[in-house]
């Protein structure tokens, strides 16, 4: 039995308004993007994290902000939708988030690293941090870690594309809180 496939026009996919969008609620995970040097990187995930519909991502470091147009290209909106805020440094952060009950991951290719499909439901809410595309997260920063979580590699590289990496985990992250079915969603408050 052969199926017949037809792609479907933007008006016909249920997508949320922005304004619904920025009001529904959220998977429990921050994104943490410290000294990412490319702004297509960042805008590209912004645009993972507008797909996954995480609650927000922090800027740190000279991670470049919106508005910019390279952000701008791949993020395609998603800047607009995505709530986010700026931190000069990520130290400024990470204690508030551990305060507030979160669980600290870094994704990175580290010592005592844990596979990154075994998040369980008791890491969330989670704040996934994610390094710069060369250096990874820098050593300061890993010492607020929980947990780092590494994708295996199997090819000669060592590493994959920062944003492709923020991609691959949080779907992952999302796809394991979606299958304990327990509601978790939290009041979404800025630092």
């Amino acid at each position: 039995m052969t199926m017949s496939f037809r792609k479907l026009q933007g008006d016909e996919i249920a997508r949320p308004s922005v304004n619904d969008y920025v009001r529904m609620e959220k998977h429990p995970v921050i994104v943490m993007l410290h000294n990412i040097r490319s702004m297509y990187n960042v805008g590209s995930v912004f645009r993972t994290a507008d797909a996954t519909a995480i609650e927000r991502i922090i800027i740190t470091g000279y991670t470049a902000t919106p508005p910019r147009k390279e952000i701008d290209k791949t993020a395609l909106g998603a800047q607009e939708s995505v709530q986010w805020e700026y931190f000069s440094r990520p130290e400024e952060v990470l204690g508030k988030l551990k305060d507030q009950g979160f669980t600290i991951c870094g994704l990175e290719i580290a010592e005592n690293s844990t596979p990154y499909t075994e998040v369980g439901i008791e890491n969330f809410p989670m704040c996934l941090v994610l390094g710069n595309e060369v250096e990874g997260i820098d050593s300061e920063v890993l010492q607020f870690c929980d947990y780092v979580l590494e994708i295996p590699q199997f090819g000669t590289k060592h590493s994959l594309n920062v944003s492709v990496a923020a991609g691959i985990a949080l779907y992952e992250m999302v796809k394991i809180f979606r299958q304990q079915q327990v509601p978790v969603f939290r009041e979404i408050s800025k630092f």
